[in-house]
């Protein structure tokens, strides 16, 4: 046997699913933890865990030093690094190899080559894999860049070499565009990859972006193991992923599929690995990357397929030939994947961050829900928001999606807000339904969504809130007296303050909001659900009160209700009054003003980074800088002055 306990350089929902395959085949497996993940899941699931550092990712997982040592601690022999952090780093590859231990994926000279959009683009058209025409050469400098722009002409699109995840990317449509493109792609290149080597790329238009799951052993065997769509997108960030693609031909799916397999050949591929390609409305394809590793969607290839994809890259890595052949394999149904995360979508998908304080995942045969949440835990502003990925089979697309939306819609999670509604909206829009999609979709027909927007609250969620901040504030008995009695009842939804008139006789609560009013008839009410009905329809809900916070599961997402009646009047915060305040919780990259500048409404002052994430701080007001209070590097709080701009 040629290791016999595998160390998951990971955390989250992949170092679970990784442990949860290796310890079914009788391995030992070891959990590495920062100290924001002391308490995490994936420490709770593993046979042994490793403190390797701070919370900060380049002083824990991102530490070859400390992954490295924490191997030789636990004698673990081999290192599943997951996707994301090292899994497709050269240097973390090499480490392991020098130090006796099997990395489970790809040797560094396959990672190097394929992690360099301009290398590997270089060496697929030497393997006559299809490519987009455009410009992948070593000279580097701006000017240059922009002459060879110039010359594949627009739109194009100008693309970090290294990297991934939409960073480093900018679509261009005409040449005035062209420099502050080439110069701000660079720029977040550097920081987020280290590198700002660009390449430029004629741009296809609305593709679709269809992915092709490949396997290659130590003894020269190949397979693709078909394709995966993940067409809908936002900002190169795939949203939804399905196996197969809706529009593939038995004819299409084996040119892609060797396509694919010719690239692997190409640098000996050794594991798990996913060639990507876009596929234009015509039906030609374009290589567009390979990645290295395991996929966040790699659970749709297994549900159509019946195999288990970790299973697989653990016996490569053992030394063990591919378990089928080519002609071995088949797809059954349909899977469709999503990725629930812990953000905003009424404000521009901002990450959140905080307590969870109820995660419950659906329960529905037929689907499969990937996780590193505990029931209670926290989402850290240092790593990742995503909280699981929800994955539907069925016999059809439409039994697939039709069930993902209900699954989605069934998952519980209170106390950050998420992207649970826009998912589930999203999976129920008609042309989702139908299949008719491309990467532009979300852009061109899903902005008037109304789970992207503000909503004031419904009159049954407030009659909701005050039944159970009753039901709080005194026991069952004290308020269903059967006198009816108003009382006012003072709450607050986002910026909005809201007074009500509450009546309430036995299992009747009525409340009236101006001329308005709404009346719910009480069932029940447990620790976690009130159950009611209202016009005749009995409802239940799903909900969290925590002191004057009320958490809950409402139709258009987690709806926060604070009870402010015997609060203290709050000093109100001016919007236009000058003091820059973060939006969330986060690290300062960049400050872009010093003390003393002269700025305008709307100038962008400094660069708030949190989970991967930059997000472009703003003044509101024409001024000077008057003081800054912030440093770049340093973590900041949600609200936390920045830096005051003296109105002019």
């Amino acid at each position: 046997m040629k290791f016999s306990k595998v160390l998951v350089a990971n955390r989250g929902e992949i170092a679970v699913r990784v442990m949860q395959t290796a310890k079914a085949m009788g391995y030992q497996t070891v959990a590495v933890y920062s100290d924001a993940d002391a308490n995490a899941r994936h420490v709770q699931v593993a046979d042994e865990a490793v403190y390797i550092g701070a919370s900060k990712v380049s002083e824990s997982y991102l530490s070859i030093t400390n992954i490295i040592e924490a191997c030789k601690k636990t004698d673990a022999d081999a290192v599943h690094p997951g996707y994301g952090f090292l899994s497709e780093n050269t240097d973390f590859a090499q480490a392991c190899t020098d130090n006796g231990i099997t990395f489970i994926g790809p040797n560094a000279a396959a990672i190097h080559l394929m992690g360099s959009k301009r290398l590997s683009k270089i060496a697929m058209i030497e393997s006559g894999v299809p490519c987009v025409p455009g410009y992948e050469g070593d000279q580097q400098d701006i000017e240059y860049l922009a002459e060879q722009a110039e010359k594949i002409g627009f739109p194009l699109m100008v693309k970090a070499s290294a990297g991934g995840g939409g960073r480093g990317m900018r679509l261009v449509h005409q040449s005035a565009d062209l420099l502050e493109a080439l110069k701000t792609a660079r720029s977040e290149a550097e920081n987020a990859f280290g590198s700002g080597e660009l390449i430029i790329e004629k741009a296809v238009i609305a593709p679709r972006h269809v992915e092709i799951q490949v396997f290659g052993d130590t003894h020269g065997n190949y397979v693709y193991l078909f394709e995966r769509d993940c067409s809908i997108q936002r900002r190169h960030q795939k949203v939804v992923e399905e196996a197969p693609c809706p529009v593939m031909t038995s004819e299409l799916r084996q040119k892609m599929g060797e396509a694919a397999v010719a690239a692997a050949k190409s640098c000996d591929y050794i594991g798990a690995g996913t060639v990507e390609f876009l596929l234009d409305q015509s039906g030609e394809f374009y290589f567009l990357e390979m990645n290295t590793r395991l996929q966040v969607e790699h659970p749709v290839t297994e549900m159509i397929t019946g195999l288990d994809l970790v299973e697989w890259q653990l016996r490569v890595a053992n030394g063990e030939t591919l378990p089928l052949q080519q002609h071995e394999l088949s797809l059954n149904g349909h899977a469709i994947e999503v990725r629930l995360y812990a953000e905003d979508p009424r404000q521009d998908f901002l990450p959140q961050t905080g307590k969870v304080l109820r995660w419950q995942p659906a329960a529905l045969p037929n689907v499969r829900i990937d996780h590193g949440m505990l029931e209670a835990g926290e989402i850290s502003p240092f790593y990742d928001p995503m909280v699981a990925k929800v994955i539907a089979y069925g016999k059809t697309r439409e039994d697939a999606i039709r069930l993902l939306a209900r699954a989605v819609d069934d998952c519980v999670l209170l106390g950050v807000n998420s992207n649970k509604q826009f998912l589930v909206n999203l999976l129920r829009h008609p042309i989702i339904v139908a299949g008719d999609t491309n990467t532009a979709f979300i852009q061109q027909h899903f902005q008037d969504d109304v789970s992207l927007h503000q909503q004031v609250p419904t009159l049954e969620s407030l009659a909701i809130a005050a039944t159970l901040f009753a039901q709080h504030k005194a026991s069952k008995t004290a308020w269903q007296t059967g006198i009816a009695t108003p009382l006012p009842l003072k709450l607050k939804c986002a910026d909005q303050q809201l007074s009500l008139q509450v009546e309430m006789d036995q299992q009747q609560v009525t409340v009236r909001l101006c001329d308005q009013h709404c009346t719910i008839q009480v069932v029940e009410i447990s620790d976690t659900q009130i159950i009611y009905n209202v016009d005749g329809v009995r409802r239940k809900l799903s909900y969290v009160l925590d002191q004057n916070q009320l958490y809950l599961d409402t139709a258009n997402g987690n709806l926060v209700i604070e009870n402010i009646t015997y609060a203290a009047p709050e000093a109100a915060e001016v919007v236009g009054d000058g003091k820059i305040r973060a939006p969330m919780d986060g690290a300062i990259v960049n400050l872009l003003v010093n003390a003393g500048d002269t700025v305008v409404k709307g100038q962008t002052l400094l660069i708030l980074e949190a989970m991967k994430i930059q997000q472009q701080i703003k003044s509101d007001v024409d001024g000077v800088v008057d003081e800054l209070i912030g440093q770049i590097g340093q973590q900041v709080k949600k609200r936390q002055l920045l830096l005051n701009v003296a109105i002019a």
